[in-house]
């Protein structure tokens, strides 16, 4: 069977780059065409050049320079190669969670300012909401909860997973605070999970719910605590404490107290 080969235009639009970035690539032999015609000069690519400019760009996509992409791909030890490859793998996966952070921040300020423009306003005051059982996966304790840490959040749970673990998670764009007596814990809400160490069900049912500010956070808690422990019954052994983006570069709580029912 006849081995087929590609044009550089054919070769470019294959791995969505320039002819301009194949011949640059010739040049710095980082990528060489397999077949160069003797009389015309035109370059030609296999199916197995495909591959390797697919890998590149791939790699580069992790901010990694061209220089580094080369040395690795020059590596004789299979090994070597494999072991910076799952590196890659992990950056993107990083990658892959800060910008559905990112995304999330952006779709939260939206819906934000498209209640303003209809006229929502959010509900004033304390209510009650039902929520179904809950998963979430804990981190270690913090003594302070910052913004920064809040923004970030998601990276530090999928720091904790391996490789093989992370295929079984996923969590939904939600930052939160869980306390438990006097500790807090950031918390990610898990909308697929397997087997691991520090996960948490929170048991279905209704919630005492009060929208606040960083200032009126700890007010509005003993609030919702003591509603809970006069009228339900129930003393709390946890509380919740979900970021909500308001516009931009602004963000509030909303606390969630289990009633017992």
């Amino acid at each position: 069977m006849e081995k087929k080969y590609f044009s550089i235009g054919e070769a470019a639009e294959q791995v969505h780059m320039t002819s301009e970035t194949l011949r640059h690539y010739d040049r710095i032999g980082l990528v060489k065409p397999s077949k160069i015609d003797a009389r015309t000069r035109y370059r030609y690519y296999s199916a197995e050049d495909i591959v390797r400019l697919h890998t590149i760009h791939a790699l580069q996509q992790m901010d990694l320079p061209l220089q580094e992409i080369k040395r690795v791909l020059a590596y004789d030890d299979l090994e070597k190669i494999i072991a910076f490859l799952k590196q890659a793998e992990q950056k993107a996966d990083e990658k892959i969670a800060s910008l559905r952070q990112s995304k999330a921040k952006i779709q939260l300020a939206r819906a934000d300012y498209e209640k303003k423009l209809h006229g929502w306003q959010a509900p004033e005051g304390i209510f009650t909401k039902e929520f179904p059982k809950r998963v979430i996966m804990l981190a270690d304790p913090v003594e302070k909860i910052t913004a920064d840490d809040l923004w970030s959040y998601q990276r530090r749970f999928y720091q904790r997973l391996s490789q093989e673990q992370k295929k079984q998670f996923a969590f939904e764009d939600l930052a939160g605070v869980y306390r438990d007596g006097s500790a807090a814990r950031y918390f990610a809400l898990c909308t697929r999970y397997g087997e691991i160490d520090g996960l948490k069900t929170l048991p279905a049912g209704v919630y005492l719910c009060a929208d606040c500010t960083e200032e009126s956070r700890r007010e509005t808690l003993e609030k919702l605590l003591d509603i809970v422990k006069t009228e339900y019954h129930v003393t709390p052994d946890f509380s919740l404490q979900l970021v909500v983006i308001s516009g931009i570069i602004q963000w509030r709580y909303q606390l969630q107290v289990y009633t017992g029912v």
